[in-house]
């Protein structure tokens, strides 16, 4: 594969966090590094432990297969291999192969001088699978209440979870981040479609510029938020949606331990309808 006319400006040693030059190389056009031996590490051995874990099981169904986290009486200690063990070394290599995928593109983000903003973003992936698998389970105090690994085990989880809390979605921190994952979408299609409008006009009409794009807005809904601000609004959205799904499962079970339906009880109690007979109370 041929080098952009920049590549071999920034292929040079250096801007690596650990490990100096010992894997400061590339593959073709992967950038290796000391992050991405240990993430190559961390993700073949959680897959060949999965793998162990079928052979456990008995079964080779992938629909089937499910590593299951340790049983309550456990509570947060180290439980034997076959008891729950696997789970958590497992979620380690998880752990650990996701946080030196984010490290290694801090590492090539330094190498071409560029901000920070994947990796950042890639953060909040990580937080919302070591919410699942961690901070939820610590809180709680069993690592039965992490989600196993698995496909139909996995979805029973959630089913399991959700209906634990009565139906899951009045918690209003789902509902946030639902909204959020929405506008993302919407955001995202918008942006996606008039990007594609103004480079493909009418036949025989130059491709259209940025100040198009901007104008296209401006008539549509009075604003545009600009070729940039889009990306910035499309960011902050999509960091939304991600941060407010973690919120909405950890307050379940630490913060919030009734039917989430129960939680709207304080908009019957307003003061201005409470007491009208025939009201929203009846």
């Amino acid at each position: 594969m041929a080098l952009l006319s920049f590549e071999r400006k920034y292929r040079v040693p250096g801007g690596t966090l650990i490990g100096g030059n010992l894997f400061d190389f590339w593959v073709g056009p992967f950038y290796v590094g000391f992050f991405g031996v240990l993430s190559f590490f961390f993700a073949v051995l959680g897959t060949m432990l999965i793998l162990y874990g079928a052979t456990l099981q008995g079964t080779w169904n992938p629909w089937l297969i499910s590593i299951n986290p340790p049983p309550v009486e456990m509570g947060l200690a180290m439980a034997p291999l076959r008891e729950g063990g696997l789970w958590q070394i497992i979620t380690i290599c998880a752990i650990g192969a996701f946080v030196s995928w984010a490290l290694r593109e801090v590492e090539i983000c330094r190498k071409l001088g560029m901000g920070f903003h994947v990796p950042f973003a890639f953060g909040f992936a990580i937080l919302a699978y070591v919410t699942l698998v961690v901070i939820r389970p610590v809180l709680m105090g069993a690592w039965c209440y992490a989600f196993p690994y698995g496909i139909f085990s996995h979805l029973d989880w959630v089913s399991n979870t959700g209906y634990t809390y009565g139906n899951f979605h009045y918690n209003p921190a789902h509902m946030i981040a639902v909204s959020f994952f929405f506008t993302t979408a919407l955001a995202l299609a918008l942006h996606g479609a008039l990007i594609l409008s103004a480079a493909n006009p009418e036949k025989g009409k130059e491709m259209r510029t940025p100040d198009h794009e901007d104008t296209y807005f401006r008539d549509l809904i009075g604003y545009s938020v600009g070729t940039l601000g889009i990306h910035r609004l499309g960011l902050l959205l999509a960091l939304n949606a991600v941060f407010w799904s973690a919120v909405c499962i950890v307050i379940s079970g630490t913060v919030w331990f009734d039917q989430w339906v129960v939680w709207w009880d304080w908009w019957l109690q307003l003061p201005w309808w409470a007491g009208i007979p025939g009201g929203v109370n009846g």
